[in-house]
């Protein structure tokens, strides 16, 4: 065979992957009823929220916290420091809504090379339930939020967590973030999911404590330097397996910019491949950009019209995405094409980098993936 019909074998069986996976997905998340209210009796459950100063649209997602359909719960929300840009506001949705049962716990507690899980270990500790979720500040919580987590629970599971879905861009950039969210990583996170091999996200993860406490409690998560990947490989040891959400939670953008995508981005790929090399690696195969290559130069060498050749791979692996999208109700504008091609590209120079790169910053903290190296940096303001 020469290059030429490699290239061609290559498209091919690239793109029936791709095609495979995108109807996984739309059968995972094919449309549902919604879960049954829960009784008056059902189990009680704390929420745990860390915060970390001033997101987009952070009043409305905190304030989703007190708005909950569940009969009883309590909001546990963290923070490291008092003079956090973050304390005023909780502390104000707090007093609005006495209704609930809600409390902000101040404290630096620096037990492993994760700021965001040192924020939550207070949180895990002063919770009064055996239900416990640790969600993040910018999820948006609708009113069936835990009703959702838990009817997505089996008796074989060990976690129960949703991946983030992107919503509400306002501008460019926040539309190609999106399409990094929802059509890539959501996407194929469902299809590792409808495979039995379902991983945590840490955006929202529904814990039972004696679960994790049989493993060493929240500060086992500090084993790793991303809490979800610690969080994959605990359940797992123990016989038992990371469950999704069957549809996923929302969490608003507003605007971003290249520079916030390409951060974004770069650390979670770095994180993936310090902790999964091996699923981290064929990563390079998810994206068209590659069959996109690979088409034209069969095309180049077989004379044919190479822009029709591209055109076409385009429509087969960027039509399902949009459809899809449609389908789910997520984010879709007229820039949506060029937003999946961008962040395609994206996707190959940020696969690159994690290869090459261990270090980055999250949240104004210097952090690095080298296990010779897991001491947590803060910097100046």
């Amino acid at each position: 065979m020469s290059l030429a019909d490699w290239a061609v074998l290559f498209v091919v069986l690239n793109t029936s992957v791709h095609l495979l996976g995108a109807g996984v997905v739309a059968v995972r998340l094919r449309p549902r009823p919604p879960p049954p209210k829960a009784p008056d009796d059902a189990p009680p459950v704390s929420l745990v929220r860390p915060v970390c100063g001033l997101d987009n649209f952070c009043e409305e997602t905190l304030a989703s916290s007190f708005r909950l359909g569940y009969p009883r719960y309590e909001v546990v929300f963290c923070v490291a420091r008092a003079n956090d840009a973050a304390v005023p506001l909780v502390r104000r949705l707090i007093a609005e809504n006495p209704h609930v049962p809600a409390r902000l716990l101040i404290g630096d507690d620096q037990e492993t090379s994760n700021p965001k899980l040192n924020n939550c270990i207070k949180g895990w500790d002063g919770a009064q339930h055996q239900w416990i979720v640790l969600a993040d500040s910018n999820v948006l919580m609708p009113i069936d939020y835990i009703e959702r987590l838990q009817a997505s629970w089996r008796p074989n599971s060990g976690l129960v967590c949703s991946p983030p879905v992107g919503s509400s861009p306002a501008n460019f950039w926040a539309g190609v973030e999106c399409a990094c969210l929802n059509s890539f990583q959501a996407s194929w996170q469902y299809v590792a999911d409808a495979l039995g091999i379902g991983f945590a996200q840490g955006k929202t993860m529904l814990w039972r404590r004696d679960i994790l406490e049989s493993r060493g409690g929240i500060r086992a998560l500090g084993s790793e330097t991303a809490e979800d990947a610690a969080a994959t490989k605990i359940i797992r040891s123990l016989g038992l397996h990371v469950r999704l959400v069957d549809t996923p939670f929302v969490q608003p953008l507003g605007r971003r910019s290249l520079r916030e995508v390409w951060s974004r981005q770069v650390r979670w790929a770095r994180l993936r491949r310090s902790t999964f090399p091996l699923c981290f690696a064929p990563e390079i195969f998810t994206g068209a950009l590659l069959p996109m290559l690979a088409g034209a130069y069969a095309a180049l060498h077989y004379d044919i019209d190479c822009a029709l050749v591209v055109a076409l791979i385009a429509t087969i692996w960027y039509l399902p995405q949009i459809l899809l999208s449609y389908r789910l109700g997520w984010h879709l504008s007229w820039a949506s094409p060029i937003a999946m091609v961008l962040r395609d590209i994206l996707h190959l120079m940020v696969w690159i980098d994690a290869w090459l790169t261990d270090d980055f910053v999250w949240r104004g903290n210097a952090m690095s993936v080298r296990e010779e190296d897991e001491e947590v940096t803060e910097r100046p303001g």
